[in-house]
C-alpha cells in the first residue's frame, strides 16, 4: 500500500493514513473485500508507532469504509453510495472554501467566481 506521510503536515499522521486510505477505497483502488495490511505492518513500514495506525483503522472502521474480523484482519467494506457521495461532497465542500476564501481575498465576485467554476466543469467533463 503506498502511503506517504508528511512530517510538515498541519494533519496528525493518524488523519494522514485515514484520507489517504479513504480515497484509494472512493477510487477503486482498494476494492471491496480487500485485505490490508496488519496494523504492525503498516506501523512497521511507515515507521510510525502501532498505536497510530490502530487509530487510523479505528477511524475507517468506525466510518464504515472497513471492518475487522478477529484474527483474520481489517478488510475494505462493500462501498455504501450514500456514505461515499457524502464524504465526496465534504471534500468539495473543503476546496470550495478555500476557494471562496482566496476568491474574497482577491475582490473576486460572486458571479465570476461562479463562471470560474462552470469553465472548470465543463472543461473536466
Amino acid at each position: 500500500m503506498n502511503i506517504l506521510i508528511s512530517n510538515s503536515s498541519d494533519k496528525p499522521i493518524y488523519e494522514q493514513i485515514t484520507s489517504q486510505i479513504k480515497q484509494m477505497i472512493m477510487n477503486g483502488e482498494l476494492e471491496a473485500g480487500s485485505i490490508l495490511p496488519s496494523m504492525r505492518m503498516l506501523a512497521k513500514e511507515l515507521r510510525i508507532s502501532v498505536i497510530t495506525t490502530k487509530r487510523a483503522y479505528e477511524d475507517l472502521e468506525r466510518d464504515g469504509f472497513i471492518y475487522t474480523v478477529v484474527g483474520k484482519g481489517s478488510f475494505v467494506a462493500e462501498k455504501n453510495v450514500e456514505f461515499v457521495r457524502e464524504e465526496q461532497l465534504r471534500i468539495v465542500e473543503e476546496h470550495l472554501g478555500k476557494a471562496v476564501a482566496g476568491a474574497k481575498a482577491g475582490g473576486i465576485e460572486l458571479e465570476e467566481l461562479q463562471e470560474i467554476i462552470r469553465m472548470i466543469y465543463e472543461e473536466e467533463a
